[in-house]
């Protein structure tokens, strides 16, 4: 039976993150595996470890449902249905968490850190939790987890691991035209992105990794490892 609670002429219903993300999973059947399910549940992770480490208040069930529905547009996005998942995802969170029950004020927020998750858009998080979300997100871009999502959605794109004659700093796109190249240009600059202590810290660890891992590999291509 579901709860509800009546104040005056209105009735709320009860909803919780384990409903959403119960509707969130359903979106992800058929997404690639750089941003699959198993990535959602990383961020959703990383997003709960990241608000026990701050001081300031924070509504983890807010925070909960964007991470479970940051991506829910990704599929469509990829199949070309549409231009920006997080500003298709930001409406269909809203819609899903409207149907749940949420108060306006929960949708309005959730909303928010839906359509301002997404690393290459211009909308900046104005919240704790929509900070929270984009620390966890870009924090699954970094490490040993982001380089591999990072050459799984190149070989997704059919799109080179490495060309000795395009090094990163001949290489005049914006993200890199091959994947080393784009492990260059946007994922070691990823920790320039935090906007909490926290996440700061986490992404420094990762970094570190992550530019261990490039020398090794240019080191290897040129023969000398």
């Amino acid at each position: 039976m579901t709860d509800e609670r009546t104040t005056g002429a209105e009735t709320e219903r009860e909803w919780t993150a384990a409903q959403v993300r119960e509707r969130a999973e359903s979106y992800f059947g058929d997404v690639a595996p750089a941003h699959d399910w198993h990535h959602v549940r990383r961020v959703a992770r990383l997003a709960e470890t990241l608000a026990g480490k701050t001081d300031r208040e924070v509504d983890e069930r807010v925070l909960l449902a964007a991470a479970w529905l940051h991506d829910v547009g990704r599929a469509r996005e990829d199949r070309g249905e549409i231009a920006d998942h997080a500003e298709w995802g930001a409406r269909e969170a809203g819609r899903i968490l409207a149907d749940l029950g949420a108060d306006p004020d929960a949708v309005s927020a959730a909303k928010h850190c839906v359509r301002a998750h997404r690393y290459s858009n211009d909308v900046e998080p104005e919240t704790p939790e929509a900070e929270l979300l984009c620390d966890a997100d870009n924090l699954d871009a970094l490490g040993a987890v982001g380089i591999a999502r990072c050459f799984c959605y190149g070989g997704e794109r059919g799109q080179p691991l490495h060309d000795p004659d395009l090094p990163v700093e001949a290489d005049d796109t914006e993200a890199g035209a091959t994947q080393l190249n784009h492990v260059q240009k946007k994922v070691l600059s990823l920790h320039e992105r935090m906007y909490t202590d926290a996440g700061r810290e986490m992404a420094e660890d990762r970094r570190a990794y992550v530019a261990e891992f490039v020398e090794r590999f240019e080191r290897e291509v040129a023969g000398d490892a």
